[in-house]
């Protein structure tokens, strides 16, 4: 283990660039550690496009990050679009494995590996973003010894992720953009204690190297839990250390709780839309048979298409207006708790 620190990784979504641009601008080109870099990107990003633009703003030599690259302190490596980027024995390592949080590349897969790679020695910053990647990346961090900033979420474009986390973890740093540079300037040249590696970081890093798992090795990370992957559709287990809550599938999907329940209230969503959908098919269908009838059977057709009518009106508006689920069904729904 490094006497000083010897790694930063630094995760950011919405906002990134800017935030990047100022962050790196400050560091000197004799920095004694290399930084890794992931922002959530389209697939179809570049990589190349934004590591020029950092280029132009720093002395640190910024690259793309490649799979098989030694970490050279001094540089930057940014990440590849649909791509997670991690660390191992001092290689970098770029993969198309699950998503975790929705997300590839994500910030807690290069966090978690990191922390197990350089434990006390790695240094992790959060940036701007949306949504609560990072924060459970902070806590493997934090677990193995080393040190955890925020962006102060007060001057972030998108302060959701710094915000999660001061929610959710002690924080050894919450800084403006401003300070950041030097601060980690001061951090990779202090003095740092060794620490022990937990046991269930070190298999979910193998499991994420690996690109799947199985699920004897999820059986050892937590409990099983009555949810189902909404990415596979596979079991769920609850992971039962750190101080996040989190959920993993034994094909390598891995979720905080709130990553889950937000994936869960998209699905929702999608099959709200087809439900209409097909509402909207049958009310069709009723009118027309209605229209060929006589009588009391046109009068019934007649008295189901008003009916689905009001169901596809309600249903419309809560689509359309983003209604709490419970007035969906209108006030009369009960709910047992």
């Amino acid at each position: 283990m490094p006497n000083h620190p010897s790694l930063i990784v630094i995760g950011t979504s919405a906002g990134g660039m800017p935030a990047l641009i100022e962050v790196l601008s400050q560091l000197p080109a004799t920095l004694p550690a290399a930084v890794l870099v992931v922002q959530h990107l389209a697939p179809t990003s570049s990589s190349e496009f934004l590591v020029e633009r950092l280029n132009e703003s720093t002395t640190l030599s910024c690259h793309v990050a490649r799979h098989g690259q030694h970490i050279h302190a001094g540089s930057v490596y940014f990440c590849q679009p649909d791509r997670h980027l991690l660390v191992k024995d001092h290689h970098l390592l770029v993969t198309k494995g699950p998503h975790e949080n929705n997300f590839r590349p994500a910030i807690d897969a290069l966090f978690r590996s990191a922390a197990v790679e350089f434990g006390a020695g790695v240094i992790g910053v959060v940036l701007t973003g949306m949504l609560h990647d990072g924060t459970a990346g902070l806590d493997f961090i934090r677990r193995c010894g080393g040190t955890t900033v925020v962006q102060d979420p007060r001057e972030a474009e998108f302060p959701s992720m710094p915000e999660t986390a001061l929610r959710s973890l002690p924080i050894n740093y919450a800084v403006p953009l401003a300070r950041m540079g030097h601060l980690l300037e001061e951090l990779v040249r202090q003095e740092i204690t060794p620490s022990t590696i937990p046991e269930d970081l070190k298999l979910e890093a193998a499991i994420a190297e690996r690109v799947v798992g199985s699920a004897e090795d999820v059986e050892k990370l937590g409990h099983q839990v009555a949810l189902t992957c909404p990415d596979c559709g596979g079991t769920l287990w609850q992971i039962d250390q750190g101080r996040v809550l989190r959920y993993r599938c034994h094909t390598g999907h891995s979720f905080t709780a709130d990553s889950l329940l937000n994936r869960s209230q998209d699905t929702l969503e999608e099959t709200l839309w087809v439900a209409l959908r097909m509402m909207e098919e049958r009310k069709n269908l009723l009118t027309s048979m209605a229209s060929r009838g006589e009588g009391y059977w046109s009068v019934q057709q007649e008295e189901r298409v008003n009916e689905i009518k009001a169901h596809i009106n309600r249903l419309r508006e809560f689509l359309l207006n983003g209604k709490d689920v419970d007035n969906l069904a209108g006030p009369t729904v009960r709910h047992d708790r």
